[in-house]
């Protein structure tokens, strides 16, 4: 690999002795991997279904890597929300942040979702995700994430950092961080990383990480928890950055990271103080990823500001409860809101967000068209198949799903009405049954090519 000439005299100053083990790594190939959902199946099913080889990651218990000829993301169990496809060092920082159920969790730079989800995963439907990004071209790919993994307690923000301190004052038990970096980390798995390295500067991008990083404190709790991570190996946007926070935010102390195959922070790089060391990091020559840092800090004081109340917005849901009543077997009737023709059920104890550019509401329901309710792909990938009255169930290795995750029209005759499609008894869409046939709702951009 070509890698930049200041790029590798700068990590041979770093390194010393480590270098040459260092920079033979990138002749090596990139680890794949996937993390399986567990809102909707468990690590030891998903064992027994796999259709790869896989090998389980250090560092996280749902994650695994996959063989480099594996295709994840063409087998029907990927249209069904049962993993996300990530690379194995990006699953570290969730589990340092450590999100419980019932926590309230902010993910900052959000998109394409990686982290969202896993966060989401852990809070297991309770607590609230706000999964926050600026770009509103990547939020479009952060939505279908959310939405394809059936997280149900999610706020989808599209907003600068300072305009969420508005309205998230003390609100969070937890943030993660995954700052925007010159990608140092990525340059054996992606091609133009290196390419495009000296465009996207260590000074640029560290600036770009001060002026996200300026906002977390007021939207932090007294005692919450902040994960700041990069895919970067640059000493100035790791231990340099953490070492800037700590002297700007001095209610903020370093605690320890304990994860099974993390290498330590390096703080005598920067003349930073010594609890950095507490930080850690992923070496692609010491571990099986890719680069990455992560550092874990504490808020130890500050107080706690009331919030404003989310305001809903009331309509006719006659045709919605109708749809419940004769489709579901449980009650999805509560926290709905609507937007223009658009229904939602909002995670409860969101704060008033009106003023912020919003993607998602919580759940995406579905959508009233002439009086009458459509469900919604969001709400198809939330049920589980007990919780519908009439399902149609085809198996992954049939033509019938294949048909189906193209958007064709099935040949099933069954009563008419509504259907839960899913593929091995986990849900994928909707489908409506006339006389002969069953029309096909799958969403048209999530469709097999």
């Amino acid at each position: 690999m070509n890698l930049p000439k200041d790029f590798k005299e700068r990590m041979e100053k770093l390194l010393n002795e480590e270098y040459a083990d260092f920079i033979s790594s990138f002749n090596n190939d990139f680890h794949r991997g996937i993390r399986v959902n567990t809102l909707k199946i468990s690590v030891d099913d998903y064992k027994k279904i796999t259709p790869f080889k896989i090998k389980e990651v250090p560092w996280v218990k749902e994650g695994f890597f996959i063989d480099s000829d594996s295709r994840p993301g063409k087998h029907p169990y990927y249209h069904c929300g049962l993993y996300y496809i990530q690379e194995p060092s990006a699953m570290a920082p969730v589990e340092v942040l450590n999100p419980k159920p019932g926590d309230k969790v902010l993910d900052i730079s959000a998109a394409p979702g990686g982290k969202a989800t896993q966060i989401a995963a852990k809070l297991n439907g309770k607590g609230v995700l706000v999964a926050n990004d600026i770009s509103p071209k990547r939020v479009k790919a952060l939505v279908k994430n959310i939405e394809l993994f059936g997280i149900k307690n999610s706020v989808i923000t599209n907003e600068l950092p300072e305009r969420l301190a508005g309205k998230f004052s003390t609100y969070f038990d937890k943030i993660l961080v995954d700052a925007p970096c010159s990608g140092e980390g990525m340059f054996r798995k992606d091609s133009k990383a290196h390419k495009s390295w000296s465009s996207f500067s260590v000074k640029k991008c560290s600036k770009m990480q001060k002026e996200i990083l300026e906002w977390v404190p007021k939207m932090l709790k007294p005692g919450g928890k902040l994960v700041y991570s990069t895919c970067t190996f640059s000493p100035e946007e790791n231990e340099g950055t953490i070492e800037w926070f700590l002297n700007k935010f001095p209610e903020f102390e370093v605690e320890e990271i304990k994860l099974e195959g993390l290498d330590r922070g390096r703080p005598e790089w920067i003349s930073a103080r010594k609890e950095i060391e507490n930080t850690a990091r992923i070496w692609p020559h010491k571990s099986e990823g890719e680069g990455h840092f992560i550092a874990l800090l504490r808020k130890k004081d500050g107080e706690e500001e009331l919030q404003e109340k989310f305001k809903f917005n009331i309509g006719n849901f006659q045709s919605y409860i109708e749809f419940v009543d004769e489709h579901l077997k449980i009650e999805l009737k509560e926290n709905l809101h609507l937007l223009g023709s658009k229904l939602f059920m909002v995670p409860e104890g969101i704060p008033d967000v009106s003023g912020i550019r919003t993607a998602k509401l919580g759940l995406y329901l579905g959508e009233f068209k002439k009086n009458r309710f459509r469900p919604s792909q969001a709400l198809a990938m939330a049920l589980k198949k007990e919780q519908v009255k009439e399902t149609i169930d085809l198996s992954s290795e049939s033509i019938e799903a294949i048909k189906y995750l193209r958007g064709e029209t099935l040949m099933v005759k069954k009563s008419k009405g509504w259907k839960l499609v899913c593929i091995d008894g986990f849900p994928v869409g909707w489908g409506k049954q006339t006389d002969s046939f069953l029309k096909n709702y799958y969403r048209a951009e999530w469709r097999m090519k």
